[in-house]
């Protein structure tokens, strides 16, 4: 199995860039992946895309260079978990996690046995279809498994959840977080920034990365010195709207170009 460049770097305790993939293309996937990221996500929790739409996203970001292609899942369920890792997902995010026993159970859905419950199928795209003999015996430590804290429960457990093994990142999603908490929009309100505070107290003092959204270098580097770890900067359709809003406003400038109705 080819070593997972993302995890070994968090191993090293390195920092990792990444970015959102949401556009539902191969094209578009290829794109990012060109681009050299350490991972793109694959969205499907609120894009459009399906398992087919997958695996050729997969595929594209492959083909494009060594980005590593990691997805984040609809839901906390073994059998979607599984299948993600077989179409050849090098990693998982998982979302909605609120105890200690459904984080279990999401570390061990990425997991073979005897760490965890992964179903073993002979011919998966993961494998080579087959032909990478070695993947059953490696699959446990090169896939990353990204888990979400964005509910109160979830903070509330974040010293139990993360004591846990097999957790790489603790993912915050700080919109979601604040959404849950009764301040939506408000992601920079005290008591949820309180709360991400106690996840980052948790996760340093285990060693485990940190890891979240960012909309830009600067938010980004402002994170690093507290242990984050595993960022995203913006995405696919941000970056699209950003460089178009961009160009466009610079294009209306000019006294010949007519405004928008």
């Amino acid at each position: 199995m080819k070593p997972n460049r993302v995890k070994a770097l968090l191993r090293e305790g390195r920092t990792t860039c990444g970015s959102w993939v949401s556009l539902c293309s191969p094209i578009g996937a290829e794109v990012m992946g060109r681009l050299g990221f350490d991972w793109l996500l694959i969205d499907m929790e609120h894009a459009a895309g399906d398992y087919q739409t997958l695996l050729g996203q997969l595929q594209a970001i492959g083909c494009a260079g060594e980005t590593e292609p990691l997805v984040r899942v609809q839901s906390n369920d073994p059998v979607v978990i599984k299948r993600v890792l077989d179409t050849g997902a090098r990693g998982v995010m998982i979302p909605g996690v609120a105890s200690v026993e459904e984080a279990r159970a999401a570390v061990a859905a990425a997991k073979y046995p005897p760490e965890g419950t992964r179903g073993i199928a002979g011919s998966v795209r993961a494998s080579a279809f087959g032909m990478d003999a070695d993947y059953p015996a490696q699959a446990n430590d090169e896939l990353c498994v990204f888990l979400q804290f964005e509910t109160p429960g979830a903070v509330e457990l974040a010293e139990a959840i993360l004591d846990l093994p097999g957790i790489d990142v603790a993912f915050i999603g700080p919109n979601d977080l604040a959404a849950a908490m009764g301040y939506r929009g408000q992601p920079q309100h005290e008591a949820v920034q309180a709360a991400i505070g106690r996840v980052e107290a948790a996760a340093n003092a285990r060693g485990v990365a940190l890891g979240t959204v960012s909309r830009s270098w600067a938010q980004a580097e402002a994170l690093i010195d507290k242990g984050y770890r595993a960022q995203s900067i913006m995405g696919d359709i941000p970056f699209m709207i950003q460089a178009a809003r961009a160009a466009l406003a610079e294009y209306r400038k000019h006294p010949h170009v007519a405004d928008a109705d």
